[in-house]
Protein backbone atom coordinates (compact mmCIF):
# COMPACT_ATOMS: atom_id res chain seq x y z
CA UNK A 1 0.00 0.00 0.00
CA UNK A 2 1.35 3.35 -1.04
CA UNK A 3 1.51 6.16 1.46
CA UNK A 4 2.12 8.73 -1.22
CA UNK A 5 -0.23 11.73 -1.14
CA UNK A 6 -2.30 12.35 -4.27
CA UNK A 7 -1.47 15.45 -6.27
CA UNK A 8 -3.99 18.27 -6.14
CA UNK A 9 -4.77 17.82 -9.86
CA UNK A 10 -5.63 14.15 -9.35
CA UNK A 11 -7.66 15.07 -6.29
CA UNK A 12 -9.62 17.61 -8.36
CA UNK A 13 -10.37 14.96 -10.96
CA UNK A 14 -11.75 12.61 -8.31
CA UNK A 15 -13.83 15.42 -6.81
CA UNK A 16 -15.27 16.25 -10.24
CA UNK A 17 -16.11 12.60 -10.89
CA UNK A 18 -17.91 12.39 -7.54
CA UNK A 19 -19.75 15.62 -8.30
CA UNK A 20 -20.92 14.36 -11.72
CA UNK A 21 -21.93 11.02 -10.19
CA UNK A 22 -23.99 12.82 -7.52
CA UNK A 23 -25.69 15.05 -10.10
CA UNK A 24 -26.52 12.04 -12.27
CA UNK A 25 -27.98 10.16 -9.29
CA UNK A 26 -30.05 13.17 -8.20
CA UNK A 27 -31.41 13.49 -11.76
CA UNK A 28 -32.35 9.80 -11.86
CA UNK A 29 -34.00 9.96 -8.44
CA UNK A 30 -35.91 13.12 -9.40
CA UNK A 31 -37.00 11.52 -12.69
CA UNK A 32 -38.10 8.35 -10.87
CA UNK A 33 -40.08 10.36 -8.29
CA UNK A 34 -41.75 12.38 -11.05
CA UNK A 35 -42.61 9.22 -12.90
CA UNK A 36 -43.98 7.50 -9.78
CA UNK A 37 -46.02 10.53 -8.74
CA UNK A 38 -47.93 10.99 -11.99
CA UNK A 39 -49.48 8.80 -14.62
CA UNK A 40 -47.45 7.42 -17.52
CA UNK A 41 -49.48 9.46 -19.97
CA UNK A 42 -48.88 12.68 -18.09
CA UNK A 43 -45.17 11.92 -17.78
CA UNK A 44 -44.91 11.14 -21.50
CA UNK A 45 -46.74 14.33 -22.41
CA UNK A 46 -44.40 16.38 -20.23
CA UNK A 47 -41.43 15.03 -22.18
CA UNK A 48 -42.74 16.30 -25.56
CA UNK A 49 -40.67 19.18 -26.85
CA UNK A 50 -42.28 22.38 -28.08
CA UNK A 51 -39.21 23.61 -29.95
CA UNK A 52 -35.92 22.26 -31.28
CA UNK A 53 -37.60 19.12 -32.58
CA UNK A 54 -35.60 16.88 -34.91
CA UNK A 55 -37.37 18.26 -37.96
CA UNK A 56 -36.71 21.88 -36.92
CA UNK A 57 -33.05 21.21 -36.24
CA UNK A 58 -32.63 19.41 -39.58
CA UNK A 59 -34.22 22.29 -41.46
CA UNK A 60 -32.24 24.95 -39.61
CA UNK A 61 -28.94 23.16 -40.22
CA UNK A 62 -29.70 22.92 -43.93
CA UNK A 63 -30.64 26.61 -44.13
CA UNK A 64 -27.48 27.57 -42.24
CA UNK A 65 -25.39 25.40 -44.57
CA UNK A 66 -26.87 27.34 -47.50
CA UNK A 67 -25.81 30.63 -45.95
CA UNK A 68 -29.28 31.72 -44.86
CA UNK A 69 -29.31 33.46 -41.48
CA UNK A 70 -32.44 33.51 -39.36
CA UNK A 71 -33.84 33.82 -35.87
CA UNK A 72 -35.44 30.86 -34.15
CA UNK A 73 -38.58 30.72 -31.99
CA UNK A 74 -39.05 34.46 -32.21
CA UNK A 75 -41.40 35.32 -29.33
CA UNK A 76 -42.10 38.90 -30.43
CA UNK A 77 -43.73 37.71 -33.68
CA UNK A 78 -47.36 36.59 -33.36
CA UNK A 79 -47.56 32.80 -33.35
CA UNK A 80 -43.90 32.43 -32.28
CA UNK A 81 -42.63 31.01 -35.59
CA UNK A 82 -39.98 28.30 -35.48
CA UNK A 83 -37.76 30.13 -38.00
CA UNK A 84 -37.96 33.83 -38.87
CA UNK A 85 -36.26 36.02 -41.44
CA UNK A 86 -37.00 39.40 -39.87
CA UNK A 87 -35.80 41.72 -42.64
CA UNK A 88 -37.57 39.71 -45.32
CA UNK A 89 -40.65 39.22 -43.13
CA UNK A 90 -40.83 35.47 -43.59
CA UNK A 91 -42.25 33.22 -40.86
CA UNK A 92 -41.71 29.47 -41.03
CA UNK A 93 -43.58 26.94 -38.92
CA UNK A 94 -42.74 23.26 -38.53
CA UNK A 95 -45.95 21.48 -37.52
CA UNK A 96 -46.24 18.05 -35.94
CA UNK A 97 -48.74 15.68 -37.54
CA UNK A 98 -50.71 14.96 -34.38
CA UNK A 99 -50.78 18.39 -32.76
CA UNK A 100 -51.70 20.32 -35.90
CA UNK A 101 -54.15 17.83 -37.37
CA UNK A 102 -52.55 16.29 -40.44
CA UNK A 103 -55.02 13.70 -41.72
CA UNK A 104 -57.36 14.70 -38.90
CA UNK A 105 -60.06 12.12 -39.65
CA UNK A 106 -57.53 9.33 -39.13
CA UNK A 107 -56.30 10.94 -35.90
CA UNK A 108 -59.88 11.07 -34.57
CA UNK A 109 -60.21 7.32 -35.00
CA UNK A 110 -56.83 6.59 -33.36
CA UNK A 111 -57.55 8.53 -30.16
CA UNK A 112 -58.70 6.11 -27.47
CA UNK A 113 -58.86 8.01 -24.20
CA UNK A 114 -60.25 11.44 -23.38
CA UNK A 115 -61.39 11.66 -26.98
CA UNK A 116 -63.48 14.83 -26.75
CA UNK A 117 -60.63 16.76 -25.09
CA UNK A 118 -58.07 15.81 -27.75
CA UNK A 119 -60.40 16.37 -30.69
CA UNK A 120 -61.34 19.84 -29.37
CA UNK A 121 -57.69 20.65 -28.69
CA UNK A 122 -56.50 19.63 -32.15
CA UNK A 123 -59.40 21.44 -33.84
CA UNK A 124 -58.50 24.57 -31.88
CA UNK A 125 -54.85 24.19 -32.93
CA UNK A 126 -55.94 24.00 -36.59
CA UNK A 127 -58.09 27.13 -36.17
CA UNK A 128 -55.27 28.91 -34.35
CA UNK A 129 -52.81 28.07 -37.14
CA UNK A 130 -55.25 29.59 -39.64
CA UNK A 131 -55.65 32.74 -37.48
CA UNK A 132 -51.86 33.10 -37.22
CA UNK A 133 -51.47 32.74 -40.98
CA UNK A 134 -54.15 35.35 -41.66
CA UNK A 135 -52.74 37.84 -39.16
CA UNK A 136 -49.18 37.57 -40.45
CA UNK A 137 -50.25 37.75 -44.10
CA UNK A 138 -52.35 40.86 -43.32
CA UNK A 139 -49.21 42.38 -41.76
CA UNK A 140 -47.25 41.75 -44.98
CA UNK A 141 -45.46 38.57 -43.93
CA UNK A 142 -44.87 35.48 -46.04
CA UNK A 143 -45.89 32.39 -44.08
CA UNK A 144 -44.52 28.93 -44.85
CA UNK A 145 -45.71 25.83 -43.03
CA UNK A 146 -44.14 22.40 -43.27
CA UNK A 147 -45.21 19.11 -41.73
CA UNK A 148 -42.42 17.47 -39.79
CA UNK A 149 -42.57 14.36 -41.97
CA UNK A 150 -42.13 16.52 -45.10
CA UNK A 151 -38.87 17.83 -43.72
CA UNK A 152 -37.67 14.39 -42.66
CA UNK A 153 -38.58 12.83 -46.01
CA UNK A 154 -37.54 15.64 -48.36
CA UNK A 155 -35.35 18.17 -46.62
CA UNK A 156 -33.85 19.52 -49.84
CA UNK A 157 -37.23 20.39 -51.35
CA UNK A 158 -38.36 22.21 -48.19
CA UNK A 159 -35.09 24.15 -47.97
CA UNK A 160 -35.32 25.00 -51.69
CA UNK A 161 -38.80 26.44 -51.17
CA UNK A 162 -37.59 28.58 -48.27
CA UNK A 163 -34.49 29.74 -50.14
CA UNK A 164 -36.58 30.69 -53.18
CA UNK A 165 -38.96 32.70 -50.97
CA UNK A 166 -36.05 34.46 -49.25
CA UNK A 167 -34.39 35.34 -52.57
CA UNK A 168 -37.65 36.56 -54.15
CA UNK A 169 -38.79 38.66 -51.18
CA UNK A 170 -37.86 42.30 -51.62
CA UNK A 171 -37.05 44.40 -48.57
Amino acid sequence: RSTRVRSSAASDVYKRQDWFRNIAMKHLIKKKKMHDGISNRSYNMSMIKSHDTKAEVLLRKELWRRGLRYRKNCANIYGKPDIVFLRKQIAIFVDGEFWHGYNFNEIKRRIKSNKSFWIDKIQRNIEHDFEINQFLIDQGWAVLRFWDFEIKNNLKLCADKIEKTVRNRSN
